[in-house]
């Protein structure tokens, strides 16, 4: 059995911005009181959720308490454990956009511990907060900051919104937060990369054919179809979630596992991305289904041109990774909910064996949701006599069967980017100029389809997409993965 090893980190205040908001209730608090329970949070560490509802630090407690039991199935807590967890967490009604409430705020933090504010509102308001926290001298030189996606809107936006944070904080002190970066499968990757000599020799395209990452949601955009109509499927995953999964693939060998190092590479290959031409993308929309609304009665817009589905051909110009395509496809109403990024090898130069005709690719194939783990098909002899016959197996790697007895339980990724704050470890968050290179490739591809008027293609619920994404492939000779839990 693997046994984790907890490091608890030091005192801090964290001040939870949205504390009532349905990003706190679900993601933030359980991932807190998970971290408390496994021994992490040492026993002086406080929590303020902050929002503009009249509540004390009671009514608050409650509302806590409700978040950890709907994260956890609705089971109850051990009463005893979740009390002193509880009794950490405090709260006050503050008005970001008024004077009210701050003094009361500034009140409530200590001097000599971390201090970390948590942006969990709309991105409208992240400029706001900074503005009022150092209006009020409430963040100094060690204080840090934590800011959701999405980062801006496009290139310019993005840059006036680091150049506002930049006014009051330094950039070692802005974490911006990718959960699919707290994945433990996504960091595995990169173990698996850097700490083992079979597979960097092989990571090229000398012997790479192709990849693929495939983000897929079998819901729709109900609940935040006004805020998902304005971004879509482009700026919502591709910008952020699957250019960083795209970068942690393709990236050098960093120097050190440090923060600069990992971004510094990083960079460079968003930097080196092939501009996207017309014939490389697909975007697609979901229609209606049985028992479904289509993507324009969920968005509340019924001339809407967004797409809920996009594929894409992205090449990559540098030395590691020229003739090799990345494939990236993400979308809403899928046939399952799934997260993959598949490495398929090329085939052996000389075929052997009489049967070698029905070889089938190498693929190493890393799940990030559900069932995390890892999964190697490698070509053996079919058991028995008759000659050499081939087949292909799977070697398996779960995490939930191999990390412990009985089953691991894998740490959700906000549990380790908050621990990582208060650390402060910034390797797992974006940094300005990161943010700015994304949006420079992503910008002229949007700019390019709103030119020539196209349209997204309908797709069925519960399918893999538009037909044309599946061509995306096909006229290449490759074919997609199949989508499933």
């Amino acid at each position: 059995m693997m046994v984790s090893r907890i490091i608890p980190v030091e005192p801090f205040d964290l001040v939870v911005f949205g504390g009532t908001g349905d990003l706190a209730r679900r993601k933030i608090l359980p991932a807190l009181y998970r971290r408390f329970r496994a021994g992490q949070m040492p026993k002086n560490a406080r929590v303020i959720g902050v929002a503009r509802a009249a509540m004390d630090d009671a009514a608050y407690r409650a509302f806590a308490a409700a978040a950890i039991a709907e994260a956890g199935g609705g089971e109850a807590e051990p009463p005893a454990e979740g009390a002193d967890f509880l009794a950490r967490l405090g709260y006050v009604a503050v008005d970001a956009e008024a004077a009210a409430g701050w003094e009361a705020l500034g009140a409530r933090l200590r001097p000599g511990v971390v201090r970390a504010c948590y942006f969990s509102v709309a991105p409208g308001l992240f400029a706001t907060l900074a503005d009022r926290l150092h209006a009020h001298a409430l963040a100094g030189p060690g204080t840090r900051i934590v800011v959701e996606k999405p980062f801006g809107h496009d290139l310019d936006s993005a840059r006036a919104l680091n150049a506002t944070l930049a006014r009051h904080f330094g950039e070692g002190q802005i974490y911006r937060i990718d959960h699919y970066l707290g994945k433990e499968t996504v960091q595995n990757l990169m173990a698996v990369r850097f700490a083992n000599i079979l597979f960097e020799p092989l990571w090229n395209a000398r012997f790479v054919d192709h990849v693929q990452i495939t983000v897929a949601e079998s819901v729709g955009v109900a609940g935040r179809g006004a805020y998902y109509d304005r971004a879509g499927a482009m700026r919502d995953m591709v910008q952020n979630h699957l250019m960083q999964l795209l970068c942690l693939i393709a990236m050098e060998p960093p120097h050190r596992f440090e923060p600069d190092a990992v971004r510094d590479e990083k960079l460079k290959v968003i930097r080196a991305l092939d501009p996207l031409l017309p014939g490389e993308v697909v975007r697609g929309q979901y229609r209606a289904g049985p028992g479904s609304a289509g993507y324009r009665a969920d968005a509340q817009n019924p001339a809407s041109d967004t797409e809920s589905f996009i594929a894409m051909r992205v090449g990559i110009s540098n030395w590691r990774w020229k003739g090799t395509p990345f494939y990236l496809r993400t979308g809403k109403r899928l046939r399952a909910r799934a997260s993959e990024i598949a490495i398929a090898f090329r085939e052996p130069p000389h075929a052997i064996f009489d049967q070698q005709e029905g070889w089938k690719e190498n693929v190493l194939s890393i799940r990030l949701q559900p069932n995390e783990g890892m999964n190697l098909r490698v070509m053996i002899k079919e058991p028995g006599p008759g000659g050499m016959r081939l087949t292909d197996v799977p070697l398996d790697m779960s995490f939930a069967t191999a990390l412990g007895a009985g089953g691991a339980v894998i740490p959700d990724a906000y549990e380790r980017l908050i621990m990582d704050v208060i650390r402060g470890n910034q390797t797992l968050f974006m940094r300005g100029d990161e943010v700015e290179a994304a949006w420079a490739w992503t910008d002229p591809a949007i700019a390019l389809w709103q030119a020539a008027g196209d349209r997204p293609l309908p797709y069925d619920p519960g399918s893999s997409g538009p037909e044309d994404a599946l061509m995306l492939m096909h006229r290449d000779g490759r074919r997609w993965r199949e989508i499933r839990e």
